[in-house]
């Protein structure tokens, strides 16, 4: 071999080291990247918009450790199971969620997670469902009573607001029909009549999900409120509708200045088997920027009002499940633990 191909060689059999030893000096890095999946539900949802805000403020609280991605499925119940069946780390979920999951009801009835159940980990906000129809038809319309056994869209099958509006009807002793279709046949079907009312939610008395956002620019809606004998029935049933103002909720006139929805609490849970330490820094973190999230998006008000009674209220939405050690230390830190309560995993 000549002496000009033997140094061609060597100086390949050079670059070629070195380019192993640099890539396998890097890899390491990347492999301590983690994932973290956030489920929600779908792409038109408020639950999906906050979880795609909360991504950086999440990485950032882990110190860049991990790759937070959001997925959106069709219902917030699919995020739930999806979390539970290993699919997430995070899922969407509410305290009426909460509730059908450990009493074994309606969807997960006869459900067994394949990894574990959720807990108690983070509450977000509050929301508040209500009913809505296509002005033109309100005055065939005086309380809920009417909708009973009528075809009404309670929002997507599987959403938390679908669920709060089933044990509305249930404490009222009404008919519940629902009618399945898409977000952005809504406005359609209210005017064709497909559906004679449609369910619409607040946050935090506030924000509108995007799809209602385009129904309202769209159509004339009017909201029906239920009657002062409907109210007691709430109230006795531990289902209290709150007065929001119509006019932070809505761009149009919508027939009553005052809305009265019965709220419930979102949150985002995670299983017992994420690290105490992970959960507790993005409590931590969540927490110093709550005033920031809450100027980004009105539906993060009550948060930055009262952070740590939000958990609690999260919590006492459905007390029997247990509590993510990361957010028990995260409450005891604030004074705001309650011993009745159980520790995942404890």
């Amino acid at each position: 071999m000549s002496k000009r191909r033997k140094t061609y060689f060597f100086t390949v059999w050079v670059v070629v080291t070195v380019a192993i030893f640099v890539f396998s000096a890097i890899e390491p890095a990347h492999a301590q990247r983690k994932s973290i999946r956030w489920a929600t539900s779908s792409t038109g949802s408020y639950g999906y918009r906050v979880a795609a805000q909360m991504v950086k403020v999440l990485e950032d609280a882990l110190g860049g450790e991990y790759t937070v991605t959001v997925n959106p499925y069709p219902s917030t119940t699919a995020a739930m199971k999806a979390t539970m069946d290993g699919e997430g780390e995070i899922g969407y979920t509410a305290d009426v969620g909460m509730e059908e999951l450990y009493d074994g009801e309606g969807a997960f009835k006869d459900y067994k997670p394949r990894k574990s159940k959720m807990v108690h980990t983070w509450y977000a906000y509050p929301m508040e469902s209500f009913m809505a129809v296509y002005a033109p038809k309100a005055s065939q319309f005086k309380s809920w009573a009417d909708f009973s056994g009528k075809p009404v869209f309670f929002t997507p099958a599987g959403f938390m607001n679908w669920l709060n509006f089933k044990r509305i009807f249930k404490a009222l002793g009404y008919q519940f029909k629902h009618v399945q279709i898409s977000e952005t046949a809504q406005g359609d079907a209210l005017q064709a009549g497909t559906i004679v009312g449609a369910v619409c939610y607040t946050t935090a008395g506030r924000s509108l999900p995007s799809y209602w956002r385009e129904t309202e620019l769209r159509l004339e809606i009017k909201i029906i409120n239920p009657s002062p004998d409907e109210v007691k029935k709430l109230t006795a049933a531990h289902l209290t509708p709150t007065e929001i103002d119509a006019t932070k909720a809505f761009s149009k006139d919508v027939g009553v200045k005052t809305i009265l929805g019965v709220p419930l609490q979102f949150g985002y849970n995670m299983l017992a088997d994420m690290p105490e330490d992970i959960v507790y820094k993005m409590l931590k973190k969540f927490y110093a920027e709550r005033e920031a999230l809450a100027k980004a998006d009105p539906g993060f008000i009550p948060l930055a009002q009262d952070f740590v009674g939000m958990q609690v209220k999260g919590i006492n939405g459905y007390p029997d499940a247990p509590v993510h050690a990361g957010l028990a230390k995260f409450l005891k830190e604030n004074k705001a633990w309650n011993d009745k309560w159980k520790i995942a995993g404890k």
